[in-house]
C-alpha cells in the first residue's frame, strides 16, 4: 500500500494509559486513601506501591477484598504509618543525627583548644566516662575517625571565624 502511496487507516488500539498524570494528581483525585512518596503511588492502610497512570488499577485496589480487611484493621489503629521510600528516609535529618554531630565537633573542638591528643579518644576509661556521663558519648568515634571526617570540618570552620575577625 505504501508503494502507491494510499496510507492505511490510524491504528484504534492506542494505549488507554494517561500520559501526563501524575502520583500527585492521583492522590488529590483519591483523597486520604492513597498518598505519594519519592515519586510513587501508595495505598495508605495497605502499604503497597500502586500504578498511578491506570485509574482502574487503582479502582481494583481499592475495591479488592484484601484492601477493605487492611483498611478495617488500619483505621482500628490509633498510630497512623505511612510508608516511604528509602531515598526520602535517608534524606532525613532526625534530631538525634544532628545531635550526634554536634556532640562530636565539639569533642573535636575541645580537644583542639586544650591541646589534647586525638589518640586519647581511644583510651579505654575515656569511652567509659563518655558513655556513662556523655549525652550521645558512646556515638564518639576512634580517632582516626575523627581525624578523617570532623578535624577537617572544625579546621575549615576556625579559618572562616578567623577571617571574619580579620575583616
Amino acid at each position: 500500500m505504501e508503494r502507491f502511496g494510499v496510507k492505511s487507516a490510524p491504528s484504534r488500539n492506542r494505549s488507554k494509559t494517561a500520559l501526563y498524570v501524575t502520583p500527585q494528581d492521583r492522590v488529590t483525585e483519591f483523597g486520604s486513601e492513597l498518598h505519594e512518596d519519592g515519586g510513587k503511588l501508595f495505598c495508605t492502610s495497605c502499604n503497597v506501591v500502586l500504578n498511578h497512570v491506570r485509574k482502574s488499577a487503582i479502582n481494583d485496589h481499592l475495591k479488592s477484598k484484601t484492601h477493605t480487611k487492611r483498611k478495617a484493621e488500619f483505621e482500628e489503629q490509633n498510630v497512623r504509618k505511612k510508608q516511604r521510600t528509602l531515598t526520602a528516609s535517608l534524606q532525613c535529618n532526625s534530631t538525634a543525627q544532628t545531635e550526634k554531630n554536634t556532640v562530636i565537633q565539639d569533642f573535636v573542638k575541645m580537644c583542639l583548644e586544650a591541646n589534647i591528643p586525638l589518640e586519647k579518644a581511644d583510651h579505654p576509661s575515656v569511652r567509659a566516662f563518655l558513655s556513662r556521663y556523655v549525652k550521645n558519648g558512646s556515638s564518639i568515634p576512634k580517632s582516626d575517625q575523627l581525624r578523617k571526617a570532623y578535624l577537617p570540618d572544625g579546621y575549615d570552620n576556625e579559618n572562616q571565624l578567623i577571617n571574619t575577625e580579620d575583616r
